[in-house]
């Protein structure tokens, strides 16, 4: 089992990031209007512009797949992706009937990011905002299911490993608390300021097998300690990204 566990570490290690519960790479979009007339988005018919280059020479749509895409509403518009493109556009449709494509802008190192989008008459122009986000990522429909689906997946998986090992049951305790730590922490602060999803999981791996292991003090040793957060970790990252992929489009 501990070969088993070992392999799959190093398969997730060698896979892209995105996969997982974890928070994906996010964009924020806040409009400022500078038209003559009052105007609003419309929704279906926008997009967001993956490009390769910052002349957007081979470009593709952001698209829809699992929680990937391009969510609008009067005020704005964010996405989230599994993975972004080195710089985006964007192409906004509006009720007076122009299609308003905004300029070439890099995509940004962190996880979230906010923009400021200037509609103007004829086109957008989006910089880098410079107010940090307030809003609270802990009240998001996708935080909830996350930090759920993660402690079911986590406690069954902790519960396997301790009846294969012989451990004692309490030690379950020790990961949902961990667990209750790691996630507020993982959406709320650390989001803000890595640049891929994978470091979040490693955090979450460390932490968890330190916190499990002082909880259980001397019914695990160290290693079995880490064994017991890889088991878990590794659990919740293969299924929760299945899991997730499948209800995303009931989340926005």
């Amino acid at each position: 089992m501990k070969k088993l566990l070992l392999f799959c570490a190093f398969v997730l290690g060698a896979l892209p990031g995105w996969g997982g519960l974890s928070p994906k790479p996010e964009m924020d979009f806040s409009f400022q209007y500078q038209t003559s007339q009052p105007i609003s988005v419309l929704p279906a018919t926008s997009e967001q512009i993956q490009c390769q280059d910052n002349q957007c020479m081979k470009q593709e749509p952001l698209g829809v797949y699992g929680i990937q895409k391009l969510y609008c509403r009067a005020q704005g518009c964010f996405s989230i992706a599994y993975e972004y493109a080195p710089y985006q556009k964007l192409i906004v449709d509006f009720s007076d009937g122009v299609k308003r494509e905004s300029n070439v802008f890099a995509t940004p190192e962190k996880l979230r990011n906010s923009f400021v989008v200037s509609v103007r008459e004829k086109d957008l122009w989006v910089e880098p905002s410079a107010q940090p986000q307030h809003f609270n990522a802990l009240l998001r429909a996708d935080a909830w299911v996350s930090l759920v689906l993660i402690l079911l997946l986590e406690t069954l998986a902790a519960f396997a490993y301790l009846l294969y090992s012989g451990k004692k049951y309490r030690i379950i305790y020790g990961v949902i608390l961990a667990n209750l730590i790691t996630m507020p922490v993982s959406w709320q602060f650390l989001a803000k300021v890595v640049p891929e999803p994978s470091l979040i999981w490693i955090f979450s791996f460390v932490f968890e097998a330190l916190f499990v292991k002082m909880f259980s003090r001397k019914m695990l040793s160290w290693k079995a300690s880490f064994m017991l957060s890889l088991a878990i970790n590794v659990t919740s990252y293969s299924v929760g990204m299945i899991l997730s992929f499948l209800i995303a489009p009931y989340l926005f």
